[in-house]
């Protein structure tokens, strides 16, 4: 029996596999792809680092302007006792017992050896690579999307057609019961047969584990209630079109956000090094300030008002430094060759995706032709065995081919698709297609 085969046949094909459910839903494949960007833990958290950078760009760009610190106390003394003398008279020195100090004060940052700037650009790459980080969190939550949807349509089909072909068995068996009676055939055969539906009742078993396992993870994934039961419609697949498939890997390098962001992140690690550097240089900045200072029945002063400009210098940096400089510039070759790294696997990741989508092409074309050898094969085989010139052997056998090409043809479909879409995801084109109306292109 070829029955265990065509079981790990179909399981190879499935795949990814999720909770069965009693609600039945049906969603397409771009309206599963935006509810999982909605709903998705880690497009939030993408989403939320976006922000946190963001508001550290914008603290570091608030460092610029001057510092204005505006101050005031007052202070009551109980009977205070003041003696001081003074003037040939002898005069005591009246007792004040209120103190009132008011104080306002602004320093304007003008050179800090281009620390400032350098801080800015920091905390602008940054933002920029956590902003390029969010989308290719998009693009990775979106082919797992398509992954999940794939394995369930692959798996409902398989299911589907396992159901048409445990009916025939069933109906053969009744049949082999009928001519064992009447001695037509040995028991041998009819046990054959009985056997065969145990096998494919034990392949719908086993398929119908898996939709559950798939239909609970892509229902986790879009935060549906739990008994929620996903269907995939036959025409999300048959209406499916392909356009602009990518041929080499330039559309990777200039669109892959993992790639854009390693990039950002080296630019940041160029501006630490100028940073690190910035503590050879003085800080130099403008002061001023206004002070108004009163105490009860001795002193009043108005309208103190005080610029200049501060310099400072530590010295002790310029030996210290050195180290500092050296780890922000060995952070910076890591930087490097960490992109360096990516873009080699890009390359690697482009390639195999356009191998795997041409081999899916050429396996559609080779399972159309087998499907008909395989009906027309059981055909001469039932044919045979009707006239006695086969035997229950070859009819069964027969039978599990013909039921194995149909699977074959029906998931190669999808299969298509879903390497379709893993070559836009790793070129970094797959969220652009979802954000966008499909446009004409070639049917499958």
């Amino acid at each position: 029996m070829k029955i265990n085969y065509l079981l790990l046949l179909a399981m190879y094909f499935i795949g990814i596999s999720s909770v069965g459910a009693q609600e039945r839903t049906s969603l397409t494949l771009d309206e599963a792809i935006h509810l999982a960007w909605t709903k998705s833990n880690e497009v939030s958290l993408a989403n939320s680092k976006v922000n946190s950078s963001k508001y550290e760009l914008q603290a570091k760009k608030n460092s610029q302007y001057p510092d204005l610190k505006l101050s005031g106390q007052y202070q009551s003394f109980i009977e205070p006792k003041v003696d001081i003398k003074f003037g040939e008279s002898g005069k005591a020195f009246p007792s004040g017992n209120q103190l009132m100090i008011g104080q306002l004060s602004a320093s304007l940052p003008v050179f800090a050896g281009f620390k400032t700037q350098n801080n800015i650009k920091i905390s602008e790459n940054l933002f920029q690579a956590e902003t390029a980080n969010a989308l290719q969190t998009k693009e990775e939550i979106a082919m797992r999307v398509v992954n999940y949807y794939a394995s369930l349509y692959k798996t409902q089909k398989t299911l589907e057609l396992l159901k048409e072909n445990q009916k025939q068995a069933e109906q053969r068996v009744v049949d082999f019961i009928e001519l064992e009676k009447n001695g037509i055939i040995p028991r041998n055969d009819l046990l054959k047969s009985q056997l065969q539906v145990s096998n494919i009742q034990l392949s719908v078993d086993e398929m119908n584990k898996n939709l559950n396992v798939v239909n609970y993870y892509l229902v986790s994934l879009l935060k549906l209630p739990e008994n929620t039961n996903l269907k995939v419609n036959e025409s999300d697949f048959s209406n499916f079109q392909m356009n602009n498939v990518p041929t080499d890997e330039k559309p990777a390098l200039e669109n892959r956000k993992d790639l854009e962001a390693i990039s950002y992140k080296e630019k940041a690690s160029e501006a630490s090094v100028k940073l690190a550097k910035g503590s050879y240089y003085p800080s130099v900045s403008l002061i001023g300030g206004y002070a108004t200072l009163g105490i009860e029945n001795i002193i009043t002063s108005q309208n103190a008002i005080n610029f200049g400009v501060g310099v400072s210098y530590d010295l002790s940096g310029i030996l210290k430094n050195n180290s500092s400089i050296k780890m922000a510039e060995s952070k910076s070759v890591e930087a490097q060759n960490y992109k360096e790294i990516l873009t080699d696997n890009i390359k690697v990741q482009v390639r195999k995706a356009i191998e795997d989508y041409n081999l899916a092409l050429k396996q559609k074309e080779v399972y159309q032709e087998a499907v008909a050898q395989a009906t027309e094969n059981y055909r001469i085989v039932k044919d045979k065995y009707d006239n006695g010139l086969s035997n229950t052997n070859d009819l069964l056998e027969a039978d599990v081919e013909q039921l194995s090409s149909a699977i074959n043809n029906a998931l190669a479909k999808a299969n298509i698709i879903q390497k379709y879409y893993e070559l836009l995801s790793v070129s970094g084109q797959l969220s652009q297609t979802f954000n966008l109306p499909m446009a004409v292109g070639t049917k499958i």
